[in-house]
């Protein structure tokens, strides 16, 4: 008889652990068995779905359908303004026709809008760019409209006091443009013919009937402003705000009057900005169309001619690209170390055709002497770098020609009247008889076409009004550049190199404009009645700035006591730039020290194109500090601009050209092509464009809804700074709608009418496939936050879509259709829970997407039952933004949830390379775990892989314990799991041993070259240890990943050669 070894009485704590440890394994095996429980259940209700005969199905969902009543899917008419009414049941498809209508005008009406200057809420102001009163909407306007109703529903759902103020610009060309071909249409008359007054009483018409439509489009994208702060650049208030800041800049010697050269468009008559000049690269000889000319016009050609010198010393050669300026040349400048051109230093050249004597200058600032002959003409008032060498020298400075560009008397009367390019003809003409001709070559250059007129803008001295901008300027950069005290953040943060390389170089500013729709100057010429010269301005001190012309004949008559004098306001306007740069201050009611002053200034932040950064946004700045005191806004966030998808710039004459609410309500080819014909495209260009649309939009823009196109937009903004748009991706995203359409609908029949949402959700209780949806929520939340606080709204949106789409409907809804299966009384708390998820993760989902997407979440929240009873809220939009709840954050389960995922996704594939033809069919699956851990996992996980997987059944092996189930197809999830389905009939065994052999390959070159980094000479003294343990781990893997393969390969072949036998 054997003896027993003696046994150890056991300590009391001892004992303890052991019966913690027993308590432990029997709740693992509760645990195991619940789960074998839930899968066979799942297993069953499978079969019972698949024995359902097709035909019986059928039936059954056809009566269902006759029972239906259609009406019951279509909204009631609601009347204007009130809240949307309604259908008694959920439509079957998404409409965005349907579900944007009737919401705006509620909203509007509900003063959601509104902001109160009284309240304790913090401030979050943003001004629209005021678009131009010609205007329609256009795709840059829509993006404006997303981003900006983006940034300011999420801040008033954060609890904000939000104000988003509208305005209008009155677009001094622009408008001024597009009226005067009205009237040359309709009444054959131009703006001289009218007059002044007649013109200006037009444009006021104009506006009224057509201008704001933008406005009013800006209401179908959604745009939540403040309506009953709409202003507009030209009414009373703005207007008195320009004149305000213009008197007060002269009274600070920061405006004054000088003779400069200037942007001159001999069409328009007016002096332009350098934004409105667009430059064309020429690269040789080219024949361009010119407003005025029938016949094109010559450029890219380099004209040499000879000037006589004065004392019989011979000639000089010069050449130009604009020949006929010539006319108006006072020197000839050579550097002053040219050797060639020594003798000539003091001396004159003769012009040819009115023997004014022109000095030879010496000039090493402007004179390459490489360059040509080595002597340059100077025409100090037509060019700008010869304008530079005018005020140098002291020099003539001779115009020759008239506002409307033709030659002037002192152009010489050979050629005066002349148009400007007839002009060129005649003076080479001229200058071939006098033998003074050199020839002409091929010259590339730069032509600046007036972007409103298509004219070749003219250099020409005038003068103007300017803006000194040195010391705004400097304080402007110092907002943005101190780092001790910086006021302003560019985002994209690339701008601020931009700035300071802006206002470092920064020019006085001209503000005055030659046009009669605008702000008039608040200035007035005395003429006295002892003056010698009575033109306009002939005298810089006769010129009085006032705020009105009752102050200005007072100001006139204390300066001039005592004499006789008239008095006339200057016909000259402001460029529009200039009201706009006010516009900030002015919107909130500056100069008057209003409670909207007072709480909203300075906005929080400006948001528009980055190619208006120096025009508009410097401007603001630099007035906004010396008018408001401080920066008129405290971030710039800069959008790219949009292209089409072929990376081309939008233009009319492309065909190109997309009007947001055609994407919107959807258009065919041949309203598209009815808007070309309605536009003033000449024939050449009409076909052009017909055609470009005709290759992009074949069969016109698909309706896609305001929300769709809003998304997209903001999608696209992670595009550096350009956006080649993409009509197919809106309609992706118009899809997508559809799809969150259909989840939430399949959603709601899950949730009884008379559903209560829970007061509290505490995860912890539930089934693990809620605890996931909320952890992973709750991530979403904090993603999105997180990027809307970093103006970026790409990676936002992206966000928000991932957890709807691959969280929320590609799992969870699937996850949870077994506890809803029926009425099984096994899955009744479980069938509660996931309605609470469901209804919570809705709730969330919808409030998070909103900002994004404001029509569709209305809608859908607003049919959640028991949602105002939870939220006392009427709306969505005045409803809490969603912030992360700690206690939903569970990172087990998501981790868990990452192996599930990747399991399904690997038997899916299976699924998809077995089951080509039946892919309904449902297969035994298997899942072959290396570790304890993984399988305890994936056990606690069957019923979820079960239905994400769509298997008949699963069983869970381990390594070391079971042996790879026989006759079936595998996929490698990871070192730590193989998943295998069985396979109908004769397993492809050349297929899978072919996959083998390609993962045994590639893991042995992965072990090739780690073994080659951690065999090189210093490896062990130099790298890290951790690094050193990582890769140790590394290899382990790789070779425990090799055995298993070369095992499979094994099993494989002898599974091959037992069936041959």
């Amino acid at each position: 008889m054997s003896q027993q070894p003696d046994m150890k009485p056991l300590t009391e704590e001892e004992l303890e652990r052991k019966k913690k440890k027993e308590e432990k394994a029997r709740e693992k095996e509760l645990k195991k068995l619940k789960a074998l429980e839930k899968a066979e259940l799942a297993k069953l209700k499978a079969q019972q779905g698949s024995n359902v005969p097709k035909k019986s199905a059928k039936k059954n969902a056809k009566r269902d359908a006759d029972d239906e009543n259609p009406e019951d899917f279509v909204d009631p008419e609601t009347p204007l303004g009130e809240k949307k009414r309604l259908a008694s049941q959920m439509a079957k498809q998404y409409s965005p026709a349907a579900v944007e209508k009737s919401w705006y005008a509620w909203w509007e009406k509900s003063g959601f809008f509104l902001a109160d200057a009284s309240s304790s809420k913090p401030p979050f102001v943003i001004v629209l760019p005021p678009p131009n009163v010609t205007g329609a909407l256009h795709i840059g306007h829509a993006l404006t409209s997303a981003i900006q109703d983006t940034i300011i529903r999420w801040r008033r759902m954060s609890g904000y006091n939000a104000l988003w103020v509208p305005g209008m610009d009155h677009a001094g060309i622009a408008t001024q443009v597009v009226v005067e071909k009205k009237l040359m249409r309709e009444r054959h008359l131009t703006r001289h013919d009218v007059g002044r007054e007649e013109f200006v009483n037009e444009v006021w018409k104009w506006k009224t009937q057509y201008g704001g439509a933008i406005l009013a489009q800006q209401r179908r994208m959604g745009a939540s402003l403040d309506w009953s702060r709409e202003c507009f650049t030209m009414d009373e208030k703005r207007s008195n705000a320009v004149t305000e800041a213009f008197c007060r800049l002269y009274e600070e010697d920061l405006i004054y009057r000088d003779l400069r050269l200037v942007n001159w468009d001999c069409v328009l008559r007016t002096a332009i900005s350098d934004i409105e000049v667009d430059y064309t690269d020429i690269k040789e000889r080219t024949l361009l169309k010119v407003p005025g000319y029938q016949k094109p016009v010559e450029f890219g050609v380099l004209t040499s001619f000879a000037y006589p010198l004065e004392g019989e010393l011979g000639e000089i050669v010069v050449a130009t690209t604009r020949v006929e300026t010539m006319l108006g040349d006072t020197a000839i400048a050579i550097h002053p170390e040219d050797k060639r051109y020594s003798h000539l230093h003091g001396k004159f050249a003769i012009h040819p055709f009115n023997g004014r004597k022109l000095p030879i200058i010496c000039d090493a600032l402007l004179v390459d002497p490489s360059f040509g002959t080595g002597a340059v003409k100077i025409t100090p008032a037509h060019d700008p770098n010869d304008f530079e060498v005018g005020k140098r020298h002291n020099l003539e400075f001779i115009n020759i020609f008239t506002d409307d560009g033709t030659i002037n008397s002192n152009g010489g009367a050979e050629f005066a009247g002349m148009p400007r390019f007839k002009a060129r003809e005649a003076v080479i003409d001229a200058l071939r008889k006098k033998n003074l001709y050199r020839g002409a070559q091929n010259n590339e250059m730069r032509l600046g076409l007036c972007s409103r007129s298509n004219d070749v803008v003219e250099p020409m001295i005038k003068p103007q009004w300017y803006v000194n901008c040195s010391s705004m300027a400097k304080q402007a950069l110092d907002a943005a550049m101190d780092d001790q005290n910086r006021k302003l953040e560019f985002i994209p943060k690339q701008y601020t190199a931009e700035w300071k390389r802006w206002l470092e170089n920064i020019r006085d500013w001209c503000i005055s404009r030659q046009l009669w729709w605008g702000h008039r100057i608040p200035a007035w010429y005395v003429t006295l009645e002892d003056d010698e010269m009575k033109e306009l301005g002939a005298y810089n001190d006769h010129w009085i700035v006032a705020r009105d012309e009752e102050q200005a004949l007072a100001e006139a008559k204390k300066k001039f006591s005592g004499k006789k004098f008239e008095m006339s306001q200057d016909p000259d306007v402001l460029d529009t730039w200039f009201s706009s740069g006010v516009f900030p201050l002015s919107v909130l009611g500056w100069p008057d020290d209003t409670d909207d002053l007072k709480a909203f200034y300075p906005t929080s932040v400006l948001e528009t194109g980055h190619d208006i950064l120096f025009f508009w946004v410097a401007r603001m700045v630099m007035l906004g500090i010396k008018m408001g005191g401080d920066v008129p806004f405290r971030k710039v966030y800069l959008h790219p601009m949009i292209r089409d998808a072929h990376g081309r710039k939008m233009s009319k004459s492309l065909g190109n050209v997309i009007d947001p609410l055609e994407v919107i309500n959807g258009i065919s080819l041949e309203g598209l092509q009815k808007r070309l014909d309605e536009g003033n495209l000449d024939p050449n260009e009409l076909a052009t464009a017909k055609l470009g649309q005709m290759k992009d939009f074949p069969n016109g823009i698909a309706e896609c809804g305001a929300d769709a196109l809003r998304f997209a937009l903001v999608s696209y903004t992670a595009q550096s700074d350009k956006i080649n748009l993409d009509i197919q991706r809106v309609v992706g995203y118009r899809q997508w709608c559809n799809k969150l359409w259909n989840a939430v609908r399949f959603a709601m029949s899950k949730l009884p009418d008379d559903y209560a949402p829970p007061s509290t959700i505490n995860p912890g209780t539930m089934p693990f496939s809620c605890q996931w949806i909320l952890s992973v929520l709750n991530k979403a939340i904090s993603k999105t936050v997180l990027s809307l606080n970093a103006y970026e709204f790409s990676d936002a949106a992206t966000s928000v879509y991932s957890w709807w789409q691959y969280q929320f409907c590609d799992i969870f809804i699937e996850a949870i259709k077994p506890y809803f299966a029926g009425d099984n009384l096994a899955f009744s708390s479980e069938r509660k829970f996931a309605q609470d998820a469901l209804w919570v993760c809705l709730e969330n989902g919808l409030r998070l997407l909103h900002p994004f997407m404001p029509f569709v979440t209305e809608e859908l929240w607003q049919r959640l039952p028991g949602v105002k009873s939870h939220t006392r809220k009427e709306s969505i939009m005045i409803c809490e933004y969603p912030s992360p709840i700690e206690s939903w954050t569970n990172e087990r389960v998501e981790y868990e949830m990452d192996i599930v995922e990747s399991t399904v996704r690997s038997l899916r594939s299976l699924r998809a390379e077995l089951l080509a033809k039946q892919k309904n069919e449902r297969l035994p699956g298997f899942i072959f775990c290396q570790n304890d851990e993984v399988a305890e996992i994936i056990r606690s996980c069957e019923l979820e892989i079960l239905t994400l997987a769509s298997l008949s059944s699963l069983k869970v092996l381990l390594s070391d314990v079971d042996d790879a189930p026989a006759g079936c197809a595998f996929e490698n999830v990871n070192e730590n799991l193989k998943v295998y389905l069985k396979v109908h009939g004769t397993l492809n065994a050349e297929a899978e041993l072919e996959k083998i052999k390609n993962k045994i390959d590639e893991i042995l070159k992965q072990q090739e070259k780690l073994k080659k980094i951690m065999n090189a000479s210093g490896y062990q003294e130099k790298v890290p240890s951790y690094i050193q343990e990582e890769n140790a781990t590394k290899l382990a893997k790789l070779i425990q990943e090799f055995e298993f393969f070369k095992k499979e390969s094994d099993r494989i072949e002898s599974e091959v050669q037992q069936q041959q036998q």
